[in-house]
């Protein structure tokens, strides 16, 4: 198993489909910053329905890393920019994302990374969950936009068409 540092959306999106639960068992250490748990935590202050990291025990907050002299990645938010950065520092880590800019910049860097719907794949393949589909449906309903494109291709590669 891996480490995993988490961006905003995979933590969201699991949680309003009731998965988040599964991470711990395909990554041996997951992480988020600072900057994704204040995201989190305002969405809660406003009354949306957000997970409350205080009830993942396997889920560390860490510190926001110092932004390095030189960074090109500047127009991303303060989470999606604190996870790249944070990836670049650990480069054998996973990087949780789904934001497309985001994804970009942490490929440009050479990082590895799982957006919710691999995720779905992934915990299909431990045999945590039966069928990728009907998650699929929970994360939609939970508010992903998953085009029909994408959604076909994710079918495909679960083995489900």
């Amino acid at each position: 198993m891996q480490k995993a540092i988490s961006n905003t959306s995979p933590l969201l999106y699991l949680y309003r489909a009731d998965l988040i639960n599964l991470l711990p068992n395909i990554f041996n250490e997951i992480d988020t910053t600072q900057s994704v748990a204040d995201e989190l935590r305002r969405g809660l202050e406003l009354g949306y329905d957000v997970p409350d990291l205080i009830h993942y025990k396997w889920l560390k907050i860490k510190e926001n890393p110092k932004i390095p002299s030189g960074w090109l990645h500047k127009s991303l938010g303060k989470g999606e920019e604190s996870v790249l950065i944070m990836g670049t520092e650990n480069p054998d880590s996973i990087l949780l994302m789904d934001d497309q800019l985001a994804r970009t910049a942490a490929k440009i860097e050479g990082l590895k990374i799982f957006g919710t719907l691999k995720l779905l794949i992934e915990f299909k393949a431990k045999g945590l969950i039966t069928e990728v589909k009907p998650a699929i449906e929970k994360v939609s309903e939970a508010g992903m936009w998953i085009s029909g494109k994408v959604k076909e291709r994710i079918l495909k590669l679960a083995d489900e068409i």
